[in-house]
């Protein structure tokens, strides 16, 4: 991908992270233009990352790449600010488009995402119970799900134990669940840790 970018743009730098921990630090660094980032990173969860970057640098775009289908995490990835969203397989000319696109301060949708988009408008009802959750909430969930203690959420989230219990309970409610084993069910089943 690196060098197809390099190609495509005339692009002297183009800096690359080992870890979703990486990615704001590099911003603070370097002046960059635009961030193509990987929903799945080592070290932080990529929509963690996506919210970090759009708290610190809201006007920045950020194409989101996953192997996941875009129906498990578009809607999510443009809540948070996301610029566009692609799947990894797509081929080498769409991501250049996309890059294209975000670029000129427009947004990336392509058709399975505009599908993707539109059915969660058309039918709001009929939403998984996940869908209702604040994104604080869905990280919360999520790091429930990958193990994560009480203690490790609140000191990766900043946030004090008790808020991130607050959370957790209401998350909870929502999706009518009782206990943190059947919220991981959830999770997996749904197929939900790549959000």
């Amino acid at each position: 991908m690196t060098q197809l970018l390099k190609e495509s743009f005339s692009i002297s730098r183009i800096y690359e992270t080992d870890s979703g921990d990486q990615v704001v630090p590099l911003l603070r660094k370097y002046r960059i233009d635009v961030i193509v980032l990987d929903i799945s990173l080592p070290g932080k969860d990529g929509m963690i990352v996506l919210s970090e970057v759009k708290r610190e640098f809201p006007k920045l775009p950020v194409l989101l790449l996953s192997i996941q289908p875009e129906s498990q995490y578009a809607a999510r990835a443009f809540r948070l600010g996301a610029a566009g969203c692609l799947n990894k397989a797509a081929a080498p000319e769409e991501l250049v488009n996309a890059v294209r696109c975000v670029l000129k301060g427009e947004t990336y949708i392509n058709e399975v995402t505009s599908s993707v988009l539109l059915n969660t408008v058309r039918t709001p009802d009929l939403r998984a119970p996940h869908l209702a959750l604040s994104e604080r909430e869905t990280q919360v969930m999520l790091m429930i799900a990958s193990g994560k203690t009480l203690s490790e959420i609140a000191l990766e989230l900043n946030l004090s134990v008790k808020t991130v219990s607050t959370y957790r309970s209401r998350l909870l409610e929502k999706m009518n669940l009782r206990n943190n084993s059947q919220l991981t069910h959830y999770v997996y089943k749904n197929r939900l840790m790549g959000l």
